[in-house]
């Protein structure tokens, strides 16, 4: 009897590994042929290669999350939105961003934002900050996370590619911070001057959306 019930548990244990390392991410929110039309093949493959990202790091800890998140995006070139998109201030969706290949640092901050989010990140973790870089002088914005409600946050750059603690970033001066949910979920609502983008309020920030899903 003590065989068979160590048999049943070993079996229990076996199916609920199975059942949750099948778990994987997929495309739902746009379709790769509407990538690649609108942006090319190479935005297909940067597509595909997040998701690829995704399923590796869907059953690692948040730290490694972070990790592997803000280093894909880190991998994108810095451009000026006027360069990319011919005015002073742009917030790209995270397909802009990936389609484009380059943007500027809110364009990180969303796409990681939203990423780690699908990861299953909090998002009463993460915080969009904005702060001025004493380094090259200028107004910044980085992803901030909270391990706990009273931690010092870690931040997420793609300035200094490595995750510190914001006490150890003494090169940002940290100006305010704002939840992205609120943000987001606001759509026209005021947040001070914080509306995303002065442009095309009516985009869809999800449209590159990718869920979770069991085979």
């Amino acid at each position: 009897m003590k065989t068979n019930v160590l048999a049943l548990c070993f079996g229990v244990a076996v199916l609920t590994v199975t059942l949750f390392s099948t778990a994987e991410f997929v495309l739902s929110g746009i379709s790769l042929e509407k990538v690649e039309k609108e942006y090319g093949v190479f935005a297909k493959k940067r597509v595909l290669a997040l998701v690829a990202m995704m399923n590796r790091a869907k059953d690692e800890s948040e730290l490694e999350k972070l990790e592997k998140v803000n280093d894909f995006f880190n991998a994108t070139p810095y451009h000026s939105d006027k360069s990319v998109w011919g005015v002073d201030d742009y917030w790209a969706t995270r397909l802009e961003f990936i389609g484009k290949d380059k943007g500027d640092c809110e364009d990180y901050v969303i796409a990681k934002y939203f990423t780690l989010k699908e990861l299953g990140v909090p998002a009463s973790k993460m915080y969009m900050t904005y702060a001025k870089s004493l380094k090259f002088n200028v107004a910044h914005m980085v992803l901030t996370y909270y391990p706990t409600p009273k931690s010092i946050p870690l931040v997420l750059d793609n300035y200094n590619y490595k995750i510190l603690p914001a006490n150890e970033r003494t090169d940002l001066v940290p100006i305010y911070s704002f939840s992205g949910d609120d943000l987001f979920n606001a759509k026209q609502a005021q947040l001070g001057k914080m509306l995303p983008a002065v442009t095309k309020q009516t985009r869809a920030w999800d449209e590159l959306k990718i869920e979770k899903k069991e085979k």
